[in-house]
């Protein structure tokens, strides 16, 4: 994806979110929030073809948090972690080495920044004053551009210089998360989810060798984390009719 494209699809898909926003907040809720939080980052594709955990490296986000209905939130999200993976660790049946990933010994090193807006579904009423403890499970998706430096070796009988590479490009966030209310201000969260990201070249490998490169199949990344926010509430003033005002002059 070029820069250009990538850009113009951000900008519809942003038109798009604000549309459904400004249409809820017409029954919107009066709380807002926003948090810090803290998990783990990891990456899937041609270097780990499934989601392991000892791909994890640390991450931290930060976010805006905007109740709009009972049960839809809108949520700005700002993400930054670390990115590993290595052939060597890809194993095959009874732990034995993977031909293809032995012969490459590629490994990825680098580093992810990501900014995007996740529209949340809440399946519990969490403001409601007819419970004593706050807490709802919740699905999200929304639409996210991210930043990847990243450089690439290749150790194994396959030779590539080192290859180092800025991607731009467009992800879908998509996961479940739960929330806990500790306090009338303060909340717990938890989430765990994927990207789809719009490209093949996180890791550098689809621009090698047909012999060593899988071009069909785009890379993945996943977030999980734990959070806490802190809750804004807004009191509303009645409003004044024309005629309670005339009655009261």
């Amino acid at each position: 994806m070029t820069q250009d494209s990538f850009f113009k699809t951000l900008l519809v898909c942003s038109l798009q979110i604000g549309s459904v926003f400004f249409a809820l907040t017409a029954h919107a809720q009066n709380t807002s929030e926003i948090g810090l939080g803290l998990g783990a980052l990891s990456y899937k594709g041609e270097l780990a073809p499934e989601y392991r955990i000892a791909n994890n490296r640390p991450a931290l986000s930060a976010f805006y948090r905007k109740d709009v209905s009972k049960a839809v939130t809108l949520r700005g999200n700002i993400l930054a972690g670390l990115l590993r993976a290595d052939d060597r660790q890809v194993q095959g049946l009874n732990g034995n080495p993977m031909p293809l990933n032995q012969y490459r010994s590629a490994n990825v090193k680098g580093s992810l920044y990501e900014l995007g807006g996740i529209l949340e579904y809440n399946f519990f009423d969490y403001y409601s004053k007819q419970v004593k403890t706050r807490f709802t499970p919740f699905a999200f998706i929304g639409v996210a551009g991210f930043l990847a430096p990243v450089r690439t070796q290749f150790t194994g009988s396959y030779t590539s210089p080192e290859q180092k590479n800025t991607l731009i490009g467009l992800a879908v966030p998509m996961g479940i998360g739960l929330k806990l209310g500790l306090s009338t201000h303060w909340n717990l969260g938890a989430e765990a989810g994927a990207r789809k990201a719009f490209s093949d070249q996180l890791d550098n490998v689809s621009q090698q060798s047909d012999l060593v490169a899988n071009r069909h199949d785009q890379d993945w990344y996943y977030y999980g984390g734990v959070s806490i926010s802190y809750t804004f509430y807004k009191i509303r003033c009645p409003e004044v009719t024309k005629g309670e005002g005339k009655a009261g002059r």
